[in-house]
């Protein structure tokens, strides 16, 4: 926006950029506290580009290998998964005669799929409609129709056999806040991401990414002010007929150390929870998006974060690590339980960024950033409560991370883990409902179901104040970084009255003076 010629003053609630995607250090120790799969790779060199910029002169990204491993419960042997089609096909293969060849056909329609989503879906305002998307997408209907309605469950079980193999391919439901029963088969097109173009890791972390994005901001002329939180967001009363009344977006009230702040805007752009900002900033009367409206809504599942620094190193767990749960629709039922739930044993996710950037753990020490997926809070309020420092967190939290410590050791076959663990850091469904206002304590935000994605789930603007556009997570096209980018130019089409799909070209933002 501020390449666009707008003057632009960012608003931080937090001491820290990046929401989700923050970082923690303890002793020398660095964590990454939220995202850490760099996927999609073009989606950020698009943003990038559309700067005037090259990804590779602001991030050094190195490539995995193996992309990820896989423990299964009740198998002796893990899975090393590559991001190589070939390697993938010889893998599934190797573990289930003829379901490389089946991997093939699988591999071909998700890359169909995302091209089409690209296309269609996710650079989109939407602003034409249901029936504009419809008429675009006319001689896809067929598939697309069959790809909504089937879950992502069904189009794999149809595809492979084995227990792991089909968690191979049904986990990337998990980066959707979903479950491979409740995430529509449209999404199958993830695995042309972690299978065929490769999983990457920006060396510094995640949170380098938010660095170098803040520095382009800056450069363009945006003010970037942290320790600013909005509370309100200013309105004028709405006017003229019934039906036809439109309110305006004036700017917000803003919390600061100094006190009580008002700043003045002609566009409001909120990449807050949109749950928040529409209970919580806007008067009740102007929400498009009102209590009611998330009662009926599915939450994506919470999490306890465990950040562990360990002595030693740990060769049993790659990059990237996840251990699978044979009874999986047991485990997502307590991961989507109405009261707080933590299963045992969980599908577990281990992040060892120390195996790639000797920056993030002491040398011949490891750095641990482990997922554990619980329920969220109950609609009533009740959760499991908030992590904290060195075992002190609230006793849910604390008994979760104890759990995955003893599954890790246990499955991955590192007997003396919880004794070389010299620094702990747990962060609960709480921390995420206190700290980035998140709703139900969700850890990525509401699920991609049916009901959830694509035009579903929801506009980018409001209804009742034209000027006030939403961007992040929450809203349209999805959870994940890739997508909050994407939301980041599709305000702008937005701000542009541009209807067009698919990304903008990079001659698309001139340099304009401010």
């Amino acid at each position: 926006m501020a390449r666009d010629g707008h003057r632009v003053t960012v608003l931080e609630a937090r001491d820290q950029l990046g929401g989700r995607a923050g970082r923690l250090r303890r002793e020398d120790f660095v964590f990454d506290t939220g995202p850490s799969w760099y996927l999609m790779p073009e989606c950020f060199e698009h943003f990038f580009e559309l700067l005037g910029e090259r990804i590779e002169d602001h991030l050094e990204l190195v490539d995995l290998d193996p992309a990820y491993r896989v423990y299964g419960e009740g198998h002796a042997e893990p899975l090393d998964v590559r991001s190589d089609r070939a390697a993938a096909v010889a893998l599934f293969e190797q573990v289930e005669p003829g379901a490389g060849r089946r991997l093939e056909r699988y591999l071909d329609s998700a890359r169909h799929t995302y091209e089409l989503a690209t296309r269609s879906f996710l650079y989109t305002t939407f602003s034409g409609g249901p029936l504009g998307t419809a008429l675009r997408s006319l001689p896809h209907l067929p598939k697309l129709g069959r790809l909504l309605l089937e879950s992502l469950h069904s189009l794999v079980s149809r595809t492979v056999q084995d227990t792991r193999l089909r968690q191979i391919l049904g986990y990337p439901a998990v980066f959707l806040a979903a479950t491979p029963r409740t995430a529509p088969s449209l999404y199958h097109l993830m695995s042309a991401m972690d299978l065929e173009d490769g999983v990457k890791y920006p060396q510094g972390g995640f949170h380098r990414i938010i660095e170098v994005i803040a520095d382009l901001a800056r450069a363009e002329g945006a003010q970037i002010r942290t320790g600013a939180e909005v509370t309100a967001i200013r309105t004028t009363a709405p006017r003229g007929l019934p039906g036809l009344s439109r309110a305006r977006a004036t700017g917000v009230t803003v919390r600061t150390a100094a006190g009580i702040e008002q700043i003045d805007a002609d566009v409001v752009v909120s990449a807050a929870d949109l749950h928040h900002t529409e209970t919580r900033l806007l008067p009740q009367e102007l929400a498009t998006y009102p209590q009611r409206y998330w009662d009926g809504r599915t939450s994506g599942p919470g999490a306890v974060l465990a950040l562990l620094g360990v002595e030693g190193e740990l060769p049993q767990l790659t990059h990237h690590t996840l251990l699978f749960t044979k009874d999986w629709d047991r485990n997502f039922a307590q991961i989507g339980a109405a009261q707080p739930t933590v299963p045992d044993p969980a599908s577990i996710y281990v992040c060892r960024s120390s195996a790639t950037d000797p920056t993030s753990a002491p040398a011949g020490s490891e750095n641990l950033f482990v997922l554990i997926p619980v329920s969220p809070d109950a609609p009533t309020g009740r959760g499991l409560g908030r992590g904290g420092a060195d075992g002190k967190g609230d006793a849910d939290v604390e008994r979760a991370v104890d759990q995955a410590i003893a599954q890790i050791s246990d499955w991955a076959g590192v007997p003396d883990l919880a004794d070389r663990i010299v620094v702990r850091h747990s962060v609960g469904p709480g921390d995420f409902a206190a700290d980035l206002h998140s709703w139900r304590g969700n850890a990525l935000g509401p699920a991609h179901t049916l009901r959830q994605s694509a035009f579903l789930r929801g506009a980018n603007r409001s209804r009742h104040v034209p000027n006030l556009l939403y961007a992040g997570g929450t809203t349209v096209p999805g959870v994940g970084l890739p997508m909050c980018l994407i939301s980041a130019e599709n305000v702008l089409k937005r701000l542009r009255g541009d209807r067009s799909d698919g990304p903008l070209p990079p001659s698309a933002l001139p340099r304009i003076a401010p």
